[in-house]
């Protein structure tokens, strides 16, 4: 069974989840408004493919699908809340051009797609999930009632970029608050668990399906261009905002100064290390490596100090992407 994390009610932790989610779904809404539905990009997942059905279900209902009577017609509590949201799609219908509203279809997907999962996955989606696709469908299309189908800019490549900042970012807050985005992802964890491919390959070629699946509703090549630009982008916020921005970088040291090497870092830089043991393929010999994280600042005072005391030391640079432990972030208040 999968492990589902729940937070205490109303506690602290709790009200920052909600807060984190409810964000991430209102900039993620915002994201599509303003830069992507008015250009018809499609960045793959579930909103996507509202996206595409919108484009396609133009005129079918220019007054909306519900025929109305007058709301004195309607008797009884749920009667009369029936009415209202009959009354509030015709209004979104219209609001989209007669087109299917992105935000509903979305809605419609995302719960198929749940219920499908937990039938073949199991019980993998917490109450966080369901809210927060049912809050992103809500604020697209109200966002939508509000701003209207027009572009912030008219600018397609600028509106890419911004989009798919605003489309990562809120998703990164999403899957920070320990719920996520359903969509591709849950038809990419079926397919990974029946065709045994990695389930970040599978999440890829869905997207990447999705995305071809515009050419049918309009034959233009900028548009899946465009929309994998969008998509590259938002994976990169996404990863950005989950693991945060560092400017720390890891490096393997392999030099026969390594004593000298170890009391610049230690006494001077106020940094410590790690040897790591190993023999030299070429001659046999054993080595000291020096395994060490240091910021940009560091990593040039401490370059510079190896190439004085031994030009033929060997170093290897690697970009980090999150430190946890001691003397970085604790990994207690990255569980937080």
């Amino acid at each position: 069974m999968a492990f589902l994390q729940d937070d205490k009610l109303f506690s602290g932790k709790w009200f920052y989840n909600y807060s984190l989610l409810v964000a991430g779904t209102f900039i993620l809404a915002l994201g599509y408004i303003f830069f992507i539905t008015p250009h018809f990009i499609v960045p793959g997942g579930a909103y996507g493919i509202g996206i595409i059905v919108h484009k396609l279900s133009i005129g079918l209902f220019p007054h909306g699908p519900f025929n109305l009577l007058d709301a004195s017609e309607y008797t009884g509590f749920f009667s009369k809340i029936g009415y209202y949201f009959m009354e509030y799609q015709n209004d979104m219908f219209h609001q989209y051009e007669g087109g299917i509203p992105v935000g509903l279809t979305g809605l419609v997907i995302n719960v198929i797609l749940v219920l499908v999962g937990i039938k073949i996955l199991g019980p993998r989606f917490g109450f966080k999930t369901f809210f927060g696709f049912f809050l992103s469908s809500v604020f697209i299309d109200l966002a939508t009632k509000w701003w209207g189908l027009v572009p912030l800019v008219d600018d397609v490549l600028l509106s890419c970029v911004f989009g798919g900042i605003l489309i990562g970012f809120g998703f990164g807050l999403i899957l920070r608050a320990k719920a996520t985005t359903t969509g591709t992802d849950t038809v990419g964890m079926i397919l990974s668990k029946y065709t045994g491919l990695p389930l970040g390959q599978m999440i890829i070629y869905v997207d990447l399906i999705i995305i071809l699946c515009s050419l049918y509703v309009e034959m233009d090549w900028q548009i899946p261009l465009y929309s994998l630009i969008v998509l590259y982008i938002s994976g990169r916020v996404i990863d950005i905002t989950i693991q945060g921005s560092t400017f720390e970088k890891a490096l393997f040291i392999i030099s026969d100064k390594a004593e000298e090497i170890r009391d610049k870092v230690v006494i001077d830089m106020k940094r410590s290390g790690t040897y790591l043991k190993g023999k030299g393929m070429y001659d046999g010999q054993d080595k000291n490596m020096i395994f060490i994280v240091v910021n940009r600042r560091e990593l040039s005072i401490l370059k510079d100090f190896i190439e004085h005391i031994d030009p033929n030391a060997f170093i290897t640079v690697m970009e980090t992407n999150e430190m946890l432990g001691k003397g970085f972030k604790s990994l207690s208040d990255k569980a937080e």
